[in-house]
């Protein structure tokens, strides 16, 4: 066993310690946490390599593409979603980092076309972002 398993074998027996101490959970799910933090710690140890650094360029069709009235296309998981946020914040991004990476414009949109119509049109029945009259309380005489 040379220094580099050891260390990610110490590395790795800390961190489930730790995690254990503080979440119950079953015998049997043991073996996967270990894996999983093992291969976590496999991921960060490993250098990035230059596809990382720059960007991934799309073409003006694939972004169009990725756009549909009911939901937008990711290009993480190429599954649809009508909101972006929920999906990368799971996968450790914010909307800035997504755009970043793939190469798109800033107002690439987060929110599907038709979510984003019901919403306003919900708040538009609500009464929401209408000034309402001002109505004086008359005294009494």
């Amino acid at each position: 066993m040379n220094d580099d398993s050891r260390d990610l074998a110490a590395l790795t027996t800390t961190i489930v310690a730790g995690f254990v101490s503080r979440n119950p959970i079953d015998v049997a799910d043991f073996p996967e946490l270990i894996t999983t933090v093992q291969r976590a710690l496999r991921r960060v140890s490993e250098p990035s390599g230059p596809e990382a650094a720059t960007p991934m360029t799309l073409t003006a069709a694939q972004i169009r593409k990725s756009i549909t009235p009911s939901g937008l296309i990711s290009f993480e998981d190429g599954r649809t979603y009508k909101l972006l946020k929920r999906h990368l914040t799971v996968r450790g991004m914010t909307l800035a980092d997504y755009r970043a990476k793939w190469g798109l414009p800033k107002d690439y949109p987060g929110t599907a076309p038709a979510y984003s119509a019901m919403r306003s049109q919900l708040a538009k029945d609500l009464g929401l972002g209408q000034k309402r009259p001002y109505s004086k309380k008359k005294a009494k005489a």
